[in-house]
């Protein structure tokens, strides 16, 4: 273990250079363009080769051209959201987190009903389509415990309840020893409209034993997944990069989200963003925060496989609104959420947030005509002939996540 006291260690990784690319694998890199351009699927053998040996520009103008086939209208879109965490009591003390606390811990907090349905209030008030809730593994708050909570805002309010990523709802299966598909069936009846993509991290189990050894396995979460959208929800779906990953675990986990996709058709969009470890339980295990430079080359790639994904999401949140704005040249055709509150990368130095007509004005200014969509991507307050698309969870679960004529492949392998 490395002491507390020792410098991080650097990423031994280092992007290619545009020269050296193009002179020694110009053919290479020519061919797989033409591909993209043409609407072709890659395997995880070439977005390997494409992480490793494409220049940042290449793999931007790839990028976009799937961005532009995807959503031709020049639009972007983002939510007016709010994140609530009703409790940050969690029992997987992942290293990499700087808002949990556990059981017992002076800072650990429960809010009260009282507390939760004033944040609802500022929400609606403010003209909010989705509350992104999220708490923890709390040992005592249960399934009964959220089913009665979301059953009580969506009486009282007209807002999406976007909440529980699949660890917590695994972790309601494993502590009441209830099947998964029954758990999801109380939380929908309760009122739940879709579910996060949190907790993906990197869906390869070697990375997973070192960062989060006690959460939900790679192929649990991904099951989690495909039980809610067998239930008629819409989900998203993350990756959490930079932490001790290796660019084929990246490529894997954007094959194994490509795969269930192409099963279910459930995801609605995908996000990424790097690990920020300052201030986390284990800072001293992870390296330096990656550069602004790699966040683009992930979503680029992400966007590249993602074929099948049609939605995806810009994390300004936690890179900066500027390069959020070069994000939408790379792929991105969503802004996220306006964030009324965030909690959880907040307490590791990121607070990024903005208002509505600062966000309208970020998308605006990077050459777009900003969107504000609900949780299932459909438009609010379209423009003349404009589609509005999916209005609720109802509508979405018959609306496919998928382009117009497209047509599922086979599943790709893994590398």
């Amino acid at each position: 273990m490395i002491a507390p006291s020792e410098p991080r260690r650097p990423h031994g990784w280092q992007a290619p250079r545009a020269s050296q690319g193009r002179r020694e694998y110009s053919a290479d890199l020519d061919k797989l363009e033409e591909r993209v351009l043409a609407g072709t699927r890659i395997s995880a053998e070439e977005a390997l080769f494409l992480h490793e040996h494409a220049d940042l520009l290449t793999l931007g103008r790839m990028a976009d051209s799937v961005r532009r086939r995807l959503h031709p209208d020049n639009r972007v879109t983002y939510i007016v959201d709010r994140n609530i965490n009703p409790t940050n009591v969690c029992l997987t003390d992942c290293g990499f987190c700087a808002f949990y606390r556990p059981p017992g811990h002076p800072e650990a907090y429960v809010l009260s009903r009282d507390e939760i349905y004033r944040k609802v209030q500022e929400t609606v008030d403010l003209g909010g389509q989705q509350l992104l809730m999220q708490g923890g593994h709390h040992p005592h708050l249960l399934s009964d415990w959220w089913c009665e909570l979301i059953s009580d805002i969506c009486e009282r309010f007209d807002i999406n309840c976007h909440a529980l990523s699949a660890p917590e709802i695994d972790h309601f299966s494993v502590m009441e020893k209830r099947p998964l598909k029954d758990v999801i069936s109380d939380l929908k009846e309760a009122g739940l409209g879709s579910v996060p993509g949190a907790g993906a991290e990197i869906l390869v189990e070697r990375v997973r034993k070192l960062i989060a050894p006690k959460k939900t396995t790679t192929d649990r979460w991904l099951e989690v997944h495909q039980r809610v959208h067998e239930a008629g929800l819409r989900s998203s779906a993350t990756m959490m990069y930079g932490n001790l990953e290796t660019p084929a675990d990246r490529v894997e986990h954007l094959i194994r989200l490509r795969d269930l996709q192409d099963t279910t058709g459930g995801f609605t969009a995908f996000a990424s963003w790097n690990t920020q470890p300052d201030g986390v339980p284990e800072e001293h295990l992870y390296p330096e925060k990656t550069t602004p430079a790699v966040y683009l080359r992930v979503q680029a790639i992400s966007r590249i496989v993602l074929d099948n994904i049609v939605n995806l999401q810009t994390s300004y949140v936690t890179q900066g609104t500027k390069l959020a704005q070069v994000s939408l040249h790379y792929g991105a055709n969503d802004f996220g959420g306006t964030m009324i509150e965030e909690n959880v990368v907040s307490a590791a130095g990121c607070f990024n947030l903005e208002s509505i007509p600062g966000l309208e004005a970020q998308i605006s200014g990077a050459g777009f005509n900003p969107r504000q969509r609900n949780s299932w991507y459909g438009l609010i307050n379209p423009a003349k002939d404009e589609p509005t698309g999916p209005t609720c969870r109802e509508e979405a679960a018959t609306h496919r996540a998928a382009p117009a004529g497209w047509i599922s492949p086979s599943p790709s392998n893994s590398l």
